[in-house]
């Protein structure tokens, strides 16, 4: 199964106020009002652990990793490291060393673009989706500028769910790799990833997945979803940004080249020739973010001891709460309406411009995002060039629901 889906039986009473508690950013004042953070999509905010986490590491253990033999580097080493041991078991991957730390998301899909790529051909083709992040689209122009490979995109119906009847009809003896959202960053929209990788499998197709956006709502496990590449990065799920994680199966990351060369990811290395350590390291070239790395370690921590049925349920609590009261506001639309989604709304009002909106909701401490959200060929789809985003996490409470949607009526009695 692609994530643990909490039953209403399974929820436990969700201690809202003791989460808050644990992120001294929701305590700040927003042009003198109490701030209400509504762009966790874009980044979340971080738990006092993580920024502890972080902090100590300077404070206590700096020093470079793996080479060195003093008592730092093993402390630093050993800190590292063992945020790869409890990746590995928060996606439940089979083995540590498929667990590559990069900087990002975008730059574990560039990774599979670049040493996955080498592989690939004129002709070959990738399967996207219309709704993918940026991210997930332009590594593979990129590849198809340098090797001619063809770039496929699944559509997107009204509802802003994958045309599966479509899906299914790309799929073809050139097809060498589905790459697609695990979760849409602007719709909120949960795809049927375990369709999805069925479909690929059974053309003998391997699938990447952007998980980004799901990792802060729901549980994975690699192995169950029996997906190829897994990416998600850091600061979506609390932790420290310029931190990020590419999941492969070992399969594919033997058969891989290093994305990138350097220190760390060689065996032996002559004027003549250089031949390469073993994963991880093969592809973790350079001195690496230790100290964001020890900031996620303490954000797994905290997602793994976190009541995940009572958040989910939370978010959704949220996410109903915010579609029906937005719903019922003269010319504003909602752009995506699929069945499962997580705890993201994007909209429009009619007459006035995104940006507006978000300026003005600023000033009344409102946090939202607006423009395209890194999915232009998305927006094109529904015939726009910009939204209003509100996501939520499960640190966010009804009160602010209330805020967001009485600013909006601000925002709409300013251009009266």
């Amino acid at each position: 199964m692609e994530m643990i889906a909490p039953t209403m039986q399974d929820v436990k009473p969700f201690d809202l106020a003791r989460v808050r508690a644990d992120f001294p950013i929701l305590q700040t004042l927003s042009h003198g009002k109490p701030l209400v953070y509504l762009d966790n999509a874009a980044t979340a905010q971080k738990p006092r652990s993580v920024i502890d986490a972080t902090s100590e590491y300077y404070a206590q253990y700096n020093a470079n990793v793996h080479r060195g033999v003093h008592y730092l580097s093993d402390q630093a080493t050993r800190l590292y490291e063992g945020t790869r041991d409890k990746i590995q078991q928060f996606i439940h991957a089979a083995h540590r060393h498929e667990i590559i730390f990069t900087k990002g998301t975008t730059e574990s899909i560039n990774l599979v673009a670049s040493s996955f790529g080498q592989g690939l051909q004129a002709g070959d083709e990738i399967i996207i989706s219309a709704m993918e992040h940026h991210g997930n689209i332009v590594p593979w122009h990129l590849l198809s500028a340098r090797v001619g490979v063809k770039v496929r995109a699944i559509p997107v119906t009204d509802a802003g769910e994958l045309d599966m009847d479509a899906a299914a009809a790309l799929f073809n003896a050139k097809t060498r790799l589905l790459a697609v959202g695990h979760v849409s960053n602007a719709l909120g929209t949960i795809n049927p990833i375990q369709e999805l990788i069925a479909l690929a499998h059974g053309h003998g197709v391997p699938v990447l997945l952007d998980g980004a956006q799901a990792l802060p709502h729901l549980r994975v496990d690699v192995q169950a979803l029996d997906v190829d590449f897994y990416a998600f990065s850091g600061h979506k799920i609390f932790g420290p940004t310029g931190t990020g994680v590419l999941y492969g199966k070992e399969k594919w990351l033997n058969a891989m080249p290093p994305y990138q060369g350097g220190g760390d990811m060689i065996d032996i290395v002559t004027l003549e020739s250089t031949t390469f350590n073993s994963l991880p390291h093969k592809l973790e070239a350079g001195t690496p973010n230790i100290a964001g790395f020890a900031g996620l370690g303490a954000a797994i921590d905290y997602m793994s001891a976190l009541d995940h049925a009572g958040a989910f349920a939370h978010e959704q609590h949220l996410l109903a709460l915010a579609t029906k009261q937005l719903e019922q506001i003269p010319g504003l639309r909602i752009m995506g309406t699929a069945r499962d989604k997580v705890a993201v709304v994007s909209f429009v009002i009619d007459g006035i411009h995104p940006s507006d909106v978000g300026t003005i909701l600023d000033h009344q401490g409102i946090a939202v995002r607006t423009g395209h959200h890194c999915t232009q060929p998305l927006h094109a789809r529904y015939g726009l060039s910009a939204t209003t985003r509100a996501s939520f996490a499960f640190y966010n409470t009804e009160e602010e629901v209330d805020r967001l949607v009485q600013g909006i009526h601000k925002v709409i009695r300013m251009f009266q």
